[in-house]
Order: C-alpha cells, then structure tokens, then sequence
C-alpha cells in the first residue's frame, strides 16, 4: 500500500549545536539562500529511464548488450523498460512543472539516433523527434534543459567493430554526434554536458567553440563524479597526501588537464591505469611492475594546449565522503586502478547508511570538495549535477525522512560554500524518478518520485521528499533563516571536522574498498579504463 497521508507534517529543520566546528563556520543568517538566479533541478538519464531499448529504430546500446548477460544485474534486471520515460515523457514534465524546477538535466542517447553510432551512415528521425519534442515540451513550462551527450550507453556496434573508448577514433565519433545534436537541438538548448574523457570533452568543445557558439550562444562543459576524501589523521603527512590522491585519481585525473592542461603529479607519479605508446619515464608503480616507462599517457605541448580552458562550467557530481589513510599494496596485484592509490577508504560507523552500501551521509564532504574546487581549479562556475540518496529497501512507504534530512544537510553546505565564495550556479538532486541503478537494478530507489515497476504502466507516486525539495525551491534556499544548520551537520558530531591524532581507531573498512579489492564485476567497458 502507498501511504504517503500517513506522513503527516514533514520534519523541521532542526538546529544542531556543534562546538567543535570551526570558528569560520556561518550563522544560520549569512546563508538562508542561494544568490539570485540559482538555478534548482532534477536529473536523469537515458538508459536508466526511458526504457523502449529497441523501438521506433534505436541501435542497441552496451548496457543494452551488458544487461542481457544472465547474472550481471541484480535479479536479473535490464533497463528495457525501466520507467517508459519514452513514452511518459509528458506526465514527466507535468510533475517538474509542479515542483517549480527551473531545469532538468537528462541524457540522450547516442543509440537512439546514431543506432550504429555512426552519422555517415543512418540518422534515425524518430529519435531525433523524441528529443526535439521533449526539449520544446520543457522550454515550454518555463523549464531549462540541460543535456549531457554521453551517459555510459555507447553504441554496441562501436562497441564490437573498434573496440569501444580504447580506440582513439572513437573521439572523432563522439565528435560526430555531438556536432549532430549541436545543430538539431542547438537552438534551443544553450547547457551542454560531454563526459570523463578530456581528450574526446576537448574535441567537442572546440567544434561548438569554432561552428556553434556565435549563433547559439550557449555553453559546454563536463560533469565529473567524487567523493570527498578526508586524512585520518590531519597531522599525519602519510595520511594527508594519501587524501589528496584519493581526490586527484577521483577528479584530478579528468579535472587537471581540462584547467590546467595535464594529468595531477599525484597520478603522475604513481602512473596508474592507461598504457600507451609515448614514453614517459616510469612512475613508481610502473617500475616496480619492471616497466620501462610509465602506464600514463604523454600529452604533447599541443595536446595541453588544446585541452586546456575547454570547459565553460564544472558539473560536479557528489554523494559521500571517506576518511583516508597510507595503505601500501604490493606491486603483484598488477596495474590495478585502487592498487595504485596506496590508500584505504575507511567510514564511521556512526554514519547514517540508509541506502546504496557505498553511500553513507557525510555532508560536511561536500562543502569541502566544493572549495578543493575553487582553490584546484581557479574557481570555475559550477552546477551540481547529481546529489542524492538511495533506499535498500523494496519500499512502498514513501515518507523519506532519511533523503530529506540528506538534502537539508547537503544542500546546507552547499549554501556555505557559496557563502566562501565558491561559485556554484545551480543544484540537480538525484533524482527525478527511482530507476535502473546500473548493475543494481532496480533494487536500490534514489528518485524522488516512486515508481512501481511491476505496473506494466509505471505508475509515479510522490515521495514526501517531493513536497520537502519544492519547498527549498520556492524559497531559493531555506524557508526560514533560523532552521538552518550553521554547524556543518546534524550527523557529524565531535568527529566530523577532522580525528587529529586519533587514527583510524573506531572506523571501519569501506565496504566499497572490500569489493573493489576483489575486482570489477565484469564490466568490460569500466569507466575506470578509457584510453584515447
């Protein structure tokens, strides 16, 4: 039974004391809102909504192929129909316009209307429609988009004939495709997101830079992933620079070159996962591999200059935080991604862990990954483009008190650090609609709305967060100065700022870092392995 009456009045937005936050903490009244013109949203993306995987002439994508394998999703899963977003488009909109969004980030699918991923050979008009007809549907209720090219659902034909993202000329197709939706959607939608490759990110941001940007005046950048990573001992220099690499090998490896022209000297040094051709002396996990130059690529005076300054905005998306600390692996584990960090991820137990095993609320990360942001990167314009919180449970009790306290917590931070001066633009929670959560399936709920997957009609329900997030919307922050949290966080408690000389004692293993020690799952197209 959905019962979404019986929640009653939501929970306020309670005041914590916190004495040993830091002095430079704000009061409640230096960050009631965002600043005018912040821009509130929801997100999604293709394969993980709009269902339809083989209609109306679209191509089959990799996670097509990957979750057609028996044993690779939870329960067997596939995102075939997910939440017939394709078809449902319109009831979509309709419930955005009721939450007064002022954007929505979504994807589209290279498949969809490239089905062989390749623009010389087929252009299907039916997916271009499908797009076309959203984007105007969106523009009409007063709601901006904001379109990310590539969500991980790259044409299985590309797949199988070159080998996917370690082929380089797999830029020149992604080129194709973007250059495609710059001139079919380009009129109208003025935000556009590429992906984690920088070399591929530059090539697309020079073509809308060199044949686009005059006429339609609008932006391209690149949303990145990461974690906060905090040293387990802030005296401990081992322990600080085995942070920094969690975040450099996190963002860094992508963020570095795009602002400031190439790979992190953490990456470089340890000259982690790609293999390439160009020599560069061997870093130290390479030549403890007996390697003779180093597994990281060389960009060329030309190439940095190239990739360097392609990004109009910073996308960042961000869920959690670890605690970090030195953790040497043994050169015979092989060039593993997470061996070559030589860290350990580690959580308080004391965290709140509602939802994905991964995921356990931290909010003060959040404002500290946004100001590593500011000072890294020379303070670029960002929009958070993913923020959320999942639930374990098959759960049909739609009052969400766990995701709303996620979003006032993270949201509060966020607001703080717009407070130091970091110049975040705009806020996407994750999102919209439970979904197809990868290789979870749809055994973990992060949406906002509540689908009910076993309707052949995939039926949405709101979730009382819904009624919660449109409250923040309207009020561009929160309603009342005096309920916000001016001390980092209603979870952090005397721990939360920094554990001193304290160590590791009281954490616990990441159950993240359990499971990436035992190897990928089996993905052969990991995002960790792009090569270009």
């Amino acid at each position: 039974m959905l019962l979404l009456e019986t929640c009653g009045q939501l929970p306020p937005l309670r005041v914590t004391e916190d004495k040993d936050h830091d002095a430079s903490a704000v009061s409640p009244e230096d960050v009631p809102c965002a600043c005018s013109g912040f821009s509130w949203g929801v997100g999604t993306s293709a394969y993980q909504t709009e269902g339809a995987w083989n209609v109306d002439g679209k191509g089959m994508s990799i996670w097509d192929a990957f979750a057609h394998k028996k044993g690779k999703i939870v329960a067997n899963d596939t995102g075939d129909a997910s939440c017939e977003g394709y078809y449902k488009f319109k009831d979509d909109i309709t419930l955005m316009k009721d939450m007064k969004l002022n954007h929505y980030r979504f994807s589209i699918s290279w498949p969809r209307i490239l089905p062989s991923g390749l623009k010389s050979e087929h252009i299907n008009e039916k997916g271009i429609k499908y797009y076309d007809d959203l984007i105007t549907m969106l523009l009409d209720n007063k709601i901006t988009p904001i379109v990310t090219l590539y969500h991980w659902d790259l044409p299985q034909v590309l797949q199988e004939k070159y080998g996917g993202w370690q082929n380089v000329s797999m830029v020149n197709y992604f080129n194709d495709f973007a250059n495609l939706c710059f001139e079919r959607f380009g009129k109208k939608v003025k935000y556009w997101i590429t992906f984690n490759n920088p070399w591929a990110h530059a090539k697309v941001w020079h073509t809308y830079d060199m044949q686009w940007r005059s006429k339609q005046k609008g932006l391209v950048g690149i949303s990145l992933t990461a974690d906060w990573g905090e040293p387990v001992d802030i005296t401990n220099q081992r322990d600080i620079e085995a942070a920094e690499r969690y975040i450099q090998f996190y963002m860094g490896w992508f963020a570095t070159p795009i602002f400031n022209g190439d790979y992190p000297q953490f990456c470089v040094s340890a000259s982690f996962i790609l293999k390439c051709s160009d020599l560069r002396p061997p870093g130290r996990k390479s030549g403890q591999q007996g390697l003779g130059a180093s597994r990281l690529p060389v960009f060329s005076p030309q190439e940095k200059s190239y990739i360097k300054g392609t990004c109009d905005f910073l996308g960042l998306g961000h869920f959690t935080t670890r605690y970090v600390t030195l953790k040497n692996y043994p050169s015979g584990l092989g060039d593993s991604y997470f061996a070559d960090r030589d860290l350990a991820e580690l959580v308080d137990p004391k965290w709140p862990d509602p939802g994905s095993e991964w995921l356990y609320s931290v909010p003060w990360g959040f404002r500290r990954l946004l100001n590593f942001v500011k000072t890294q990167y020379g303070n670029p314009m960002v929009y958070v483009t993913e923020n959320g919180v999942s639930e374990k449970m098959l759960c049909t009790d739609l009052c969400d008190d766990w995701r709303m306290q996620y979003f006032k917590d993270y949201i509060d931070e966020m607001l703080k650090a717009v407070k130091d001066g970091v110049n975040v633009k705009g806020y996407t929670a994750w999102s919209l609609l439970d979904n197809f959560e990868w290789d979870e399936g749809y055994s973990e709920r992060f949406g906002l709305y509540y689908v009910d997957f076993r309707n052949k009609n995939k039926p949405r329900y709101p979730k009382a967060s819904v009624q919660f997030y449109k409250r923040i919307i309207s009020s561009n922050g929160f309603p009342n100065q005096r309920e916000v949290n001016s001390n980092s966080t209603l979870y952090q408690g005397s721990a939360g700022v920094s554990r001193g000389q304290q160590g590791s004692a009281g954490l616990e293993e990441s159950p993240r870092e359990i499971r990436n020690m035992q190897g990928c799952k089996g993905l052969g197209q990991c995002m960790m392995k792009f090569r270009y």
